[in-house]
């Protein structure tokens, strides 16, 4: 007989998380022979392979390895588990997740009453501090009622909707594009807050949130995939877009100025660059332990720097690559 669940799990180079992950769903209240898990190896990784295998033998859990041919990311990984499951039901997860001992026998009970969809809690938790290290909060987490390190879906609703859309190869807005598709076909989407995950804050290195505004290109695609609930659901600080802008404008001004010998101009533009730039230096100025040293200042004033140019960059070009005005 086909489990009641199938509990997707897409993986990296992340052997040190899974194994919490997969003791948190053998816990489960619900009984073993309802649910299977798959995971997903986008790494293609012989230690998690063996990992999968120890849990399988301790625990006696149907569960089985799928290792990516080549990395394609979040969104392939996560349409292979689902597309290879035998239970009627997904529960999806991701691998920094704890699930709680009743996550699955309430959303169970949720389905059990005619849903289809169904998006649990994600809960944060403080890290451990790591020296030369910044606690970062996911922005994803931050803004989003819908995420796929805690949902429930029908499988014909995942048929219906396509799954997650593969060009979203980072763990960017992906979860986003697979809830605008479903309500753009008219499954709702119901709140199960008992459904609970636990995930830990990330601990990124000082400049990640310079690598991270790559991210922005892919505000562009959503968009061009979804403008009407993109412009109702995205929140959107056109303010602080327009500071950038107007950043990389005074300082282009400037060169410019000092190249023709236009002082008062070149003054004029300096004060506005210096002004701006100064103005984000002291909104990402940390707080705590993490403020009054060297590094934190310089952290400070290079990324207040270079924010802007990148984040400008990324929404340039995801608007060029996927051919649609998003400035």
């Amino acid at each position: 007989m086909n489990p009641y669940f199938t509990v997707v799990i897409p993986t990296g180079n992340h052997s040190a998380l899974l194994p919490n992950c997969l003791e948190a769903i053998a816990q489960q209240q619900l009984t073993r022979n309802q649910f299977e898990i798959v995971v997903v190896d986008d790494a293609n990784n012989a230690e998690t392979a063996s990992l999968v295998h120890s849990f399988a033998h301790r625990h006696h859990i149907e569960i089985r390895y799928l290792a990516q041919p080549h990395p394609m990311g979040l969104a392939a990984a996560r349409n292979r588990g689902w597309r290879a499951a035998r239970g009627q039901y997904i529960a999806f997860t991701d691998d920094d997740c704890v699930p709680q001992p009743g996550w699955l026998l309430v959303a169970q009970r949720m389905f059990m009453r005619g849903a289809q969809v169904v998006t649990g809690t994600v809960r944060t938790t403080l890290p451990i501090r790591q020296a030369g290290a910044r606690r970062v909060v996911n922005r994803i987490v931050e803004s989003s009622d819908f995420l796929a390190a805690n949902c429930f879906c029908q499988t014909g609703a995942l048929q219906r909707a396509g799954g997650f859309e593969e060009s979203f190869d980072l763990a960017w807005r992906v979860d986003a594009d697979l809830q605008f598709k479903l309500l753009e076909i008219g499954i709702p989407i119901l709140k199960c807050p008992e459904a609970v995950v636990v995930r830990s804050f990330r601990v990124a290195n000082r400049y990640a949130v310079l690598t991270n505004e790559r991210q922005n290109r892919y505000d562009a695609l959503l968009y061009k995939r979804h403008p009407d609930l993109f412009r109702q659901r995205i929140p959107r600080d056109e303010v602080m877009v327009l500071r950038y802008y107007t950043t990389i404008i005074s300082l282009a001004i400037v060169l410019v100025a000092a190249a023709v010998g236009y002082v008062p101009l070149l003054l004029t533009s300096a004060i506005i660059y210096v002004g701006l730039t100064a103005w984000l230096a002291v909104n990402r100025w940390p707080t705590g332990s993490e403020s009054g040293t060297w590094e934190a200042l310089k952290e400070d004033m290079l990324t207040a720097v270079a924010i802007p140019f990148l984040s400008v960059f990324w929404r340039l070009y995801g608007s060029v690559k996927y051919r649609v005005l998003y400035l």
